[in-house]
C-alpha cells in the first residue's frame, strides 16, 4: 500500500473521528435549552437530536463545497495537510470540551485547513472570496442570532400578555421539541457538510488534483451517521455552560432561542456559508435573555465563550501549520 493510499485512508478515519468530536462536542447546541427547561430528559434529547444531525448532514453540500473548494486552492492542496488539519481541529476540540467551553468546531476545522496549507505554500493559497465569507459568518451570526432571538422573545411577550402563565408554559413544553427538533436538523446541515468537504479534498488530491471536485454519496453517509452518533453520546459539560449557566430558561424563551438560532443555520447552509452553530445558539439565548434585564444574563460565562471564540482562530491557525510542519518533518507526505 502507497503513501497516498495510506494517507487517503488515515484522512477519512479523522474525518470520522473529528465528526463524532463534532457531534457530541455541539451536542450542547441543539439540546441545551430543552434538557434545561426539563421539556425533555436527557437521553431523550441527545437521541432525539443525534438522529435529525443525521438527517440534516444528508440534506444537502453546499458548505461541503464551499469548505472543500472554497477556502484554500484545492489543486495544490495534499493529504498531509488535511490530516494536520483534522488533527488540528479535533485537539482544538478535545480542548475547549475539557475547558466546558462551547468553541466553534467549524472555525476550528478552517483554520486548521488555512494554517496547513499557508505552511507549505505561503498566504497565496488562501481563496480570498471564501475566507470572506467565513469570516462575514464568524463575525454576523452571533450577532444576527442575538438580534432574531431579542425580537422573536419581544414579540412572543407582546402576542401572549393576556395568556396565563400556566398554559404558555404548557404549550411552548410541547412547542420546544419541534424547536429542539429544528435545531438539531439545522446543525447536522452545516456541520455536518463541513467533514464531508475536508474528505472530497483529500479524495481530489489523491486521484491527482484533476476533475470535478464531487462530494460522493458514501462520504455524506458515513460523515452523516458519525456526527449523528457522536451527538447522540452528548457533551455533557458544554450541556451544562449552555442551557443552565448563560442565563435562565422557560419552555417559551427556550423555544424563542432555538428557533432563532436554527433559522440563522438554515439560511446560512442554503447559501453555502459555513458559519459555527455554536455562534449561532449563543447569540439567540443572550438576546433572548437580556428581554428580560440585561442583569439576567451571566455576562461572566458569555465573556470566557466569546474569548474562546476569539482564540479559536489563531489557535487552530497555529495547530494546523505546526503539525503539518511537523509531519513533514518526520517524512510523512504523498
Amino acid at each position: 500500500m502507497d503513501n497516498a493510499t495510506v494517507l487517503l485512508i488515515l484522512v477519512v478515519l479523522l474525518g470520522i473521528g473529528f465528526e463524532f468530536v463534532n457531534g457530541f462536542h455541539d451536542a450542547a447546541n441543539a439540546v441545551a435549552t430543552v434538557i434545561a427547561t426539563r421539556v425533555l430528559t436527557p437521553l431523550q434529547a441527545i437521541l432525539m437530536a443525534g438522529s435529525l444531525n443525521l438527517v440534516g448532514a444528508l440534506s444537502g453540500e453546499a458548505v461541503a463545497k464551499t469548505v472543500g473548494q472554497g477556502i484554500v486552492d484545492k489543486t495544490v492542496v495534499t493529504q498531509d495537510l488535511v490530516v494536520a488539519a483534522l488533527i488540528a481541529a479535533i485537539v482544538w476540540d478535545l480542548i475547549t470540551f475539557i475547558a466546558a467551553l462551547p468553541t466553534s468546531s467549524s472555525h476550528a476545522l478552517i483554520f486548521g485547513i488555512i494554517g496547513a496549507a499557508v505552511s507549505q505554500h505561503g498566504l497565496g493559497i488562501i481563496i480570498l472570496p471564501g475566507l470572506q465569507l467565513t469570516t462575514f459568518g464568524i463575525v454576523y451570526s452571533p450577532l444576527v442570532a442575538f438580534v432574531f432571538g431579542y425580537a422573536f422573545m419581544l414579540a412572543l411577550y407582546w402576542g401572549l400578555r393576556n395568556v396565563s402563565y400556566r398554559l404558555v408554559t404548557r404549550f411552548f413544553g410541547r412547542a420546544q421539541i419541534l424547536s429542539s427538533a429544528y435545531m438539531a436538523f439545522s446543525h447536522g446541515g452545516n456541520d455536518g457538510q463541513k467533514t464531508m468537504g475536508i474528505i472530497a479534498l483529500s479524495l481530489y488530491a489523491f486521484h491527482g488534483n484533476t476533475g470535478p471536485f464531487v462530494i460522493d454519496t458514501w462520504v455524506k453517509v458515513v460523515c452523516a451517521i458519525a456526527i449523528g452518533l457522536g451527538t447522540a453520546t452528548g457533551g455533557w459539560r458544554i450541556i451544562k455552560t449552555m442551557g443552565m449557566r448563560i442565563t435562565a430558561l422557560t419552555p417559551v424563551s427556550g423555544f424563542a432561542a432555538e428557533t432563532s438560532a436554527a433559522t440563522v443555520i438554515e439560511i446560512a447552509t442554503r447559501f453555502g456559508i459555513p458559519i459555527s452553530t455554536t455562534h449561532a445558539i449563543s447569540g439567540a439565548i443572550l438576546g433572548v435573555g437580556s428581554t428580560r434585564r440585561l442583569s439576567a444574563v451571566r455576562w461572566g460565562i458569555a465573556g470566557r465563550i466569546v474569548t474562546a471564540w476569539v482564540l479559536t482562530i489563531p489557535g487552530c491557525f497555529v495547530l494546523g501549520y505546526g503539525t503539518a510542519t511537523l509531519l513533514r518533518a518526520v517524512g510523512v507526505h504523498p
